[in-house]
């Protein structure tokens, strides 16, 4: 029989999970360094002009509005694709030049590169996986339907 002096423990046990799970988040997680800029692409990958997406493990750069330094497109599965910022999301401005150019990120499959502060990034989830950053790769939502991805924020 189940008494209510359980039911008090298991309250409080509760409660103090909840208190911890609250506590533990990380409100400054959120990177300064994303671009403030509208993203809102749509392509047919399958087509010929985007080649390189038409089998798994497939990548391309495409072109987006500035201040977005480009965005990678990883196709993951059929049905499923990634997509990220090429501006380095840490310590974005260390490799620009007189006019303004800066560095971009680069693909090394399986890796993603920032060659100017010498980090490499897992293309899978967009994690470091060598060098010393804060942040992960700035990742955009994708959806597909089979016939067109669209890439937004």
């Amino acid at each position: 029989m189940v008494t209510t002096k359980y039911f008090k423990k298991l309250s409080v046990c509760c409660g103090i999970i909840l208190c911890l799970l609250v506590l533990s988040c990380d409100k400054d997680s959120e990177n300064p360094n994303t671009p403030s800029v509208y993203i809102n692409i749509e392509i047919d990958p399958n087509s010929t002009m985007y080649q390189e997406l038409n089998t798994v493990s497939g990548w391309m750069y495409l072109t987006a509005t500035t201040p977005s330094r480009g965005i990678i497109v990883y196709r993951y599965s059929m049905d499923e694709f990634i997509a990220y910022e090429r501006t380095p999301p840490n310590e974005p401005d260390n490799c620009c030049d007189d006019n303004g150019n800066c560095s971009r990120l680069v693909v090394d499959f399986p890796f993603v590169v920032d060659e100017c502060n010498n980090i490499r990034y897992n293309i899978l989830n967009g994690g470091i996986v060598e060098g010393s950053g804060r942040y992960p790769l700035i990742e955009y939502r994708t959806t597909y339907n089979g016939n067109i991805l669209r890439i937004y924020n």
